[in-house]
């Protein structure tokens, strides 16, 4: 958030928390200055963004509170850097609880159950019913006689619902979603929450629009107004709960920006090659090796800045 209470995106926050970082561990080469000069031209926010975090990095040095202190004195080192990461990040979003809860910050990082970036969770709710989480998710579980309810707080989860009196209500930020018996996955986009059932009937309720019965394999996008009609399941659909993400005549920056789910960082794809087509199972517990090979298949070269920032671009 800015001096004037604007909140920035938060993968705009996150990549001005990474170059400093990278600018704090040692001198950035030549072609890590173009980069970070490329990424601080390219919009207005990345400026607001940049100008900000300098003013929380400074105020932070100034502040004897134990975990700053830690934080920024602590050796060099991956876990010192995702200590620091994760403090910078907070500080960006406000000083006070209110501005963390508004920012949608504070609830991942007290959720019940968090998955980290990169990694897959399973638990075993109190009634037999299963729960998957995906990259980067969080969700918060209300489970006693007289409610089955699962709040997915961010990212993704597939939730297989045991056969029970009671649904199993999956709130979202844009409505409620209940499912007695079933498969269904829940993952909170950008422009709603984009659910795929596999089996089994589902209630959906709209935060401001009428309720919505659905049965059988499809998926829909829900908003606050609405459920769209149901489609067939797509290639990739529920894919994640195996360790792959599966691409069918996918454009190369989709494919790219679902990859850069499971990594640190940004993933940027380049606009001459953003329209290219891949087809193919990849395993997303390995996106470095991933980039490897789309170098080998297609036309393309991976730049590697820095660790946190990757750039497909057009073969020279």
């Amino acid at each position: 958030m800015n001096r004037a209470g604007t909140p920035f995106p938060e993968h705009v926050a996150e990549q001005a928390v990474h170059w400093l970082i990278e600018m704090q561990d040692a001198p950035l080469t030549p072609a890590q200055q173009a980069a970070w000069q490329q990424w601080l031209q390219a919009h207005g926010d990345h400026r607001r963004a940049w100008d900000h975090i300098q003013s929380v990095n400074q105020r932070l040095g100034k502040v004897a509170a134990p975990l700053a202190h830690a934080t920024l004195n602590a050796p060099r080192a991956p876990a010192r850097r995702r200590a620091l990461k994760a403090l910078l990040l907070l500080a960006m979003a406000g000083a006070t609880g209110t501005v963390l809860r508004q920012q949608a910050i504070l609830p991942p990082l007290t959720a019940d159950y968090r998955s980290p970036v990169g990694q897959r969770r399973t638990v075993r709710l109190g009634d037999g019913s299963q729960l998957q989480l995906n990259t980067g998710s969080a969700v918060d579980i209300r489970f006693d006689a007289q409610q089955r309810q699962v709040h997915l707080l961010d990212g993704e989860i597939m939730l297989t619902a045991a056969n029970a009196a009671l649904p199993v209500q999956v709130l979202t930020r844009d409505g409620r979603i209940d499912l007695t018996s079933g498969r269904l996955n829940v993952r909170q986009v950008g422009n709603g929450t984009r659910l795929a059932l596999f089996s089994g009937a589902a209630r959906v309720v709209p935060g401001q629009g009428p309720a919505r019965s659905v049965q059988g394999a499809g998926q829909a996008l829900l908003d606050p107004l609405q459920l769209s009609p149901l489609t067939a399941l797509d290639a990739n659909s529920g894919a994640w709960v195996d360790g792959m993400l599966v691409a069918s005549h996918l454009r190369l920056a989709d494919f790219l920006a679902e990859l850069g789910r499971y990594r640190h960082g940004h993933l940027e794809c380049d606009r001459q090659v953003a329209d290219l087509k891949i087809s193919g199972s990849y395993p997303v517990g390995d996106t470095e090796k991933v980039l490897d090979l789309l170098e080998r298949s297609m036309p393309v070269r991976v730049r590697r800045f820095t660790r946190y920032w990757v750039s497909v671009e057009a073969r020279a």
